[in-house]
């Protein structure tokens, strides 16, 4: 199994990171903050106003580590690596797939029928969590929620033979289950009151931490894809943009309810976030403060380091290698090691 790398976040304003001998050296005012050899480190991400000097950088890319610049509320800007070192046979393979409008609808099927069960869990670990303290009409929402869940998961899974359906299939069950997510909330701060999803920009608490959480969970996704040697940018359920890490976002959707949901409705359910740990500007869009996005930065690689049992491999590993090894299962199957791609299922 691959050795769990760690991710460096550094979210300090103006900090400058700099190598010092085979060390990563964060500095800030003056004076050094800490030093990360580079060898343990999968990743860094720098979030905001933040410098790094072209011999760490260099370095980064020599040892396989990628840098990703985000801005301060989370939204993806910039990544730098070094050469491609994927199996360009596995590449061809891959582009040669998308071109397959079988295959693909296989592929997308797979992948949206992971991220409905994985949300149907969410919602029933709710209902046994917390159900006995939700309203009747709250408890009717969500098992009607499940029910459907199930059953759409169901139609995409027998019924569906073309990618466009399969995307709209996974779209209303997105429209239900954001549309009883707030019924997944143990505590009624209206603070953190949820009427629906909003992007681009987030216009609530909840909706600016889900964005955050989805940032760092495509990272490590894309992360995954390059690792095994698939290329990020072509994907299956996500139509190829320029600039658009396709695979990646294919690959979290079946992780999102998993990493981030359940991620975001604990640190709201247990009070670790408050009202004011948020700002709105003058736009309307709402983000982390600065020493909040560091309590979610760490809380998110807690979250990475929990263990569970793969439920295809049978074997035990960490959620933060999950997209890993999600990622080497669809390599698999490309390669024709594996009859089909098997969706992580969240137990």
């Amino acid at each position: 199994m691959r050795r769990h790398l760690n991710t460096l976040y550094v979210t300090t304003e103006n900090a400058w990171l700099r190598k010092d001998r085979e060390n990563a050296v964060i500095e800030a005012d003056g004076s050094e903050l800490g030093r990360v050899p580079v060898h343990l480190l999968g990743s860094i991400v720098c979030i905001g106003a933040i410098g790094i000097t072209p011999g760490l950088l260099g370095h980064c890319a020599d040892q396989g580590v990628c840098v990703s610049m985000l801005g301060r509320n989370g939204r993806f800007l910039a990544r730098v690596e070094g050469p491609v070192s994927g199996n360009v046979l596995l590449r061809r393979t891959q582009y040669r797939t998308t071109d397959d409008a079988d295959r693909t609808s296989k592929l997308a099927g797979q992948m949206v029928v992971g991220k409905l069960l994985n949300q149907r869990t969410v919602v029933r670990r709710a209902l046994r969590d917390h159900g006995a303290n939700a309203s009747e009409e709250g408890r009717a929402r969500l098992l009607s929620c499940a029910n459907r869940l199930t059953d759409a998961a169901r139609r995409c899974n027998r019924e569906a033979t073309r990618t466009d359906a399969i995307r709209g299939i996974e779209g209303e069950a997105a429209r239900q289950y954001y549309a009883v997510f707030d019924d997944l909330r143990s505590q009624k701060d209206t603070a953190f009151a949820f009427t629906g999803r909003s992007r681009r920009p987030p216009l609530d608490p909840v909706n600016a931490l889900l964005s955050f959480l989805y940032t760092l969970l495509v990272h490590d996704c894309r992360s995954a894809l390059e690792t095994v040697g698939l290329d990020p940018a072509v994907g299956y359920l996500h139509r190829e943009r320029p600039g658009r890490p396709s695979l990646a976002l294919d690959m979290m959707e079946e992780l999102r309810p998993v990493v981030a949901d359940r991620l975001a409705l604990s640190l709201i359910n247990r009070r670790q976030l408050q009202a004011k740990d948020f700002e709105t500007a003058v736009s309307g869009a709402v983000q982390l403060r600065d020493d909040p996005r560091k309590k979610v930065l760490v809380a998110y690689q807690e979250r990475k380091q929990e263990e569970l049992l793969h439920p295809f491999l049978k074997e035990k590993t960490t959620l933060g290698l999950v997209p890993f090894v999600q990622a080497t299962m669809l390599a698999r199957h490309l390669r024709g090691d594996l009859d089909g791609y098997p969706p992580f299922l969240w137990r």
